[in-house]
């Protein structure tokens, strides 16, 4: 990514912000998917469980890289948020297949929302692109898979 220098120090600041709620958020989810992977014996939903982390762990990586090409300081780790939804997984796992499934899925939805509220703000160009082409359509992708793994569980 080109970082445009022509920004106002608004936008950049304002668009370094944004993503790095963003990254909290999937620094969240892959905390929160290692609880439910960790509760699943059966190897196909822990496999399916591993691929939806991966994902996540995807978004990590490209939600550092652009916050540092905007030379901010990416966010180590999930914050308060994090335990939160790590507790409530925990609650969820007690309860069985289907509620952790869908304690998955709510955090989806909710990261699903993130995303949209993140296109509503003045961030930059290369931040909406990512947003839009690639972050998005992921999480939508992975509520679709959870959606299949709650039919079968």
């Amino acid at each position: 990514m080109n970082t445009n220098t022509t920004a106002p120090n608004e936008v950049v600041k304002e668009c370094i912000d944004t993503c790095n709620s963003l990254l909290r958020g999937e620094l969240s989810a892959v905390e929160t998917y290692q609880k439910a992977i960790d509760k699943f014996d059966d190897d196909v939903f822990v496999t399916q469980l591993k691929d939806l982390q991966r994902s996540h762990m995807d978004s990590v990586s490209e939600l550092r890289k652009h916050v540092i090409e905007m030379n901010g300081n990416p966010e180590s780790d999930s914050g308060a948020w994090g335990n939160f939804a790590n507790g409530v997984q925990s609650a969820a796992n007690f309860f069985g297949d289907n509620a952790a499934l869908s304690s998955l899925e709510a955090g989806e939805a909710y990261g699903q929302k993130d995303y949209e509220n993140a296109l509503e703000k003045d961030i930059m160009p290369e931040a909406r692109a990512l947003i839009q082409t690639t972050l998005l359509p992921r999480c939508r992708r992975n509520q679709e898979i959870l959606d299949a793994l709650e039919e079968a569980a």
